[in-house]
């Protein structure tokens, strides 16, 4: 998909990724940019750049969501480009409080769910539109920071597939983003387990998504290395689960 003369939602907006590819989106030609995250004051000087709408939305509501894509269809007229991007982190594993589980689940995965169900069959039915999901690496080969981090960033890749699946061949496209460590307000001093590769500007990151959308490509791989970890994987499952455990300890303070 080009972006020329699209109308884009981006969530998670205000800062990081969701901010640098709001400003790619109209660099590229968006006939509208809408704006969303939880903080408004952060927002307001993303929308004043690409000349669009700033909605406040928690990503955790569903009504927030409808709200959002019902702004922009009044001010645009339809949102031909979704990007579920917002975000959260915290780490430990069973342990974590069911508040931090509860709320990544809703923000890495309910909140897909919603927005595909606000605007997907819209798309379709004026013959097509994009889906973009960010996940994560986590997504694709876990983390050994966060439990509830990298077990919803999992379940947003399967929904990401599933999206795929079901709407791909009637005009969907799907694309689901799983960088390493991108340089944002999420991400600690030096990436932990997650920067092993070094850690992307969310510039980079932006870049790649449009590539990356423009080539109508399920995976975003700001980092190319994680799609021979993820071949690792699969070719010899005990053999990743034994590297990441060890990967794990040395997280720990274990060994």
């Amino acid at each position: 998909m080009e972006l020329t003369g699209k109308v884009a939602i981006v969530t998670g907006a205000a800062s990081g990724i969701g901010r640098a590819s709001a400003l790619k989106f109209a660099a590229e030609g968006a006939a509208g940019v809408v704006v969303a995250d939880i903080d408004e004051a952060g927002l307001r000087p993303v929308a004043d750049a690409v000349g669009g709408l700033a909605v406040r939305c928690d990503v955790s509501r569903e009504a927030d969501i409808r709200n959002l894509v019902e702004q922009a269809e009044k001010r645009y007229g339809r949102v031909d480009v979704f990007f579920s991007n917002a975000g959260i982190i915290g780490g430990g594993g069973p342990e974590a409080p069911d508040e931090l589980w509860d709320r990544m689940w809703k923000v890495h995965v309910m909140a897909h769910v919603w927005a595909a169900r606000a605007v997907v069959e819209p798309m379709l039915a004026r013959g097509g539109g994009y889906f973009v999901i960010t996940a994560s690496a986590a997504g694709l080969l876990n983390i050994v920071e966060s439990a509830p981090y990298g077990v919803t960033k999992h379940a947003a890749v399967a929904l990401a597939e599933w999206l795929s699946i079901a709407y791909g061949r009637r005009g969907l496209g799907v694309s689901c983003l799983c960088p390493q460590a991108v340089r944002t307000g999420m991400v600690p001093g030096d990436g932990g387990s997650a920067g092993v590769d070094g850690i992307l500007s969310a510039e980079a990151v932006a870049d790649e998504v449009v590539r990356t959308m423009r080539d109508q490509r399920f995976l975003v791989l700001p980092h190319p290395q994680v799609l021979d970890y993820l071949r690792g994987k699969t070719a010899d499952y005990d053999r990743w689960l034994g590297g990441m455990q060890k990967l794990y300890q040395r997280a720990h303070g274990q060994g």
